[in-house]
């Protein structure tokens, strides 16, 4: 049996919507996490930066006003980084595609295809 596949998703970004739509073209069953409502724990962002295989700084989103508030200019541990997204996150790059144990980030949206 194939792995699922599921996607961390905001519904208010665009490609985001477009993640789901590309996947709903290909024919793909998948599940939906709406994180901003069901927010990931400590441990499950540890699994997702572990399968994208990057730090957690790398899935943060420098351009929200939540960054530039609280975290601009300012140097964190790893933890106080996971800490953030839980705190914050809309801090969470999207979206985030998983299958097993793998993970990668949508942008742009046929990046997807490394992970079908």
């Amino acid at each position: 049996m194939a792995d699922s596949i599921i996607v961390f998703h905001n519904s208010r970004c665009s490609k985001s919507r477009c993640a789901l739509e590309f996947l709903n073209e290909k024919g793909v069953d998948y599940s939906v996490v709406d994180y901003l409502k069901n927010i990931p724990t400590y441990k499950d962002l540890e699994e997702i930066i572990s399968k994208l295989g990057i730090k957690p700084e790398a899935l943060i989103r420098k351009g929200e006003e939540d960054f530039k508030a609280n975290f601009k200019g300012k140097i964190l541990s790893d933890s106080e980084w996971i800490e953030a997204m839980i705190k914050f996150p809309k801090l969470i790059e999207r979206p985030i595609v998983i299958k097993g144990n793998k993970a990668i980030i949508g942008r742009p949206t046929e990046r997807i295809l490394e992970i079908l």
